[in-house]
């Protein structure tokens, strides 16, 4: 039986009470057994956007999809993952990105949210230039 991270579920739930969307990025040899550890955790429906696909690439392929899929725009995305290539290929897009060493927890999502406040900013202002 799959299993999440201790803060994870508590995260997602706090995400979606807020009405913030969540999508899901992965690179899985087998997208199908993925899809259906989502639906054991009983979860799947709580992502607006699910991009799990083998792929040779970084994880700018799965931001493309998502992009284009919600409408979001990438500064307006937080994205954590604990791969350091896949962090440095999305931030090139303006996404903000955290690495998580031991997955989704409280402190990588107040660093996620303080990083992401500070980039909101500094893109806001270079738009006013």
């Amino acid at each position: 039986m799959p299993s999440m991270y201790p803060h994870a579920r508590g995260i997602l739930y706090a995400l979606k009470d807020k009405g913030i969307d969540v999508a899901i990025a992965s690179r899985s040899p087998t997208p199908d057994i993925a899809k259906t550890f989502l639906d054991k955790l009983g979860i799947q429906s709580m992502f607006v956007a699910q991009e799990i696909f083998s792929s040779w690439t970084h994880k700018t392929e799965h931001f493309q999809r998502i992009q284009r899929r919600t409408g979001v725009p990438f500064d307006s995305m937080l994205f954590f993952d604990d791969e350091d290539r896949n962090i440095k290929a999305v931030s090139k897009m303006g996404v903000t990105s955290i690495l998580v060493g031991d997955g989704a927890n409280l402190g990588a999502l107040r660093q996620g949210l303080m990083d992401f406040s500070q980039n909101l900013g500094s893109s806001a202002s270079n738009k006013r230039k």
